[in-house]
């Protein structure tokens, strides 16, 4: 078996300062929330500007919606990985 090697990043060393302690569920559940949160915003901000651009409208929208999402994602990974 290969060993791993960890190399951390800011943002992991960060979390794992906040989780030198123990922490409760409670505490695990309301940061889910907040990293949730965060990144629910910084989509928001994303796709408010795509649509502002006209990159993103309606139309596409409810394309999307009858997507499969995942049969999509793995055709782009496959596209990326044969170029």
């Amino acid at each position: 078996m290969k060993a791993t090697i960890f190399n951390p990043n800011p943002i992991q060393l960060q979390l794992l300062r906040i989780f030198e302690r123990n922490n409760s569920e409670e505490e695990l559940r309301e940061l889910q929330m907040v990293i949730s949160d965060y990144y629910a915003k910084k989509m928001n901000v994303h796709l408010n500007k795509m649509w502002d651009e006209g990159i993103l409208d309606q139309k596409r929208l409810d394309e999307i919606n009858q997507m499969d999402l995942h049969a999509w994602l793995r055709e782009q990974k496959a596209a990326e990985q044969n170029s």
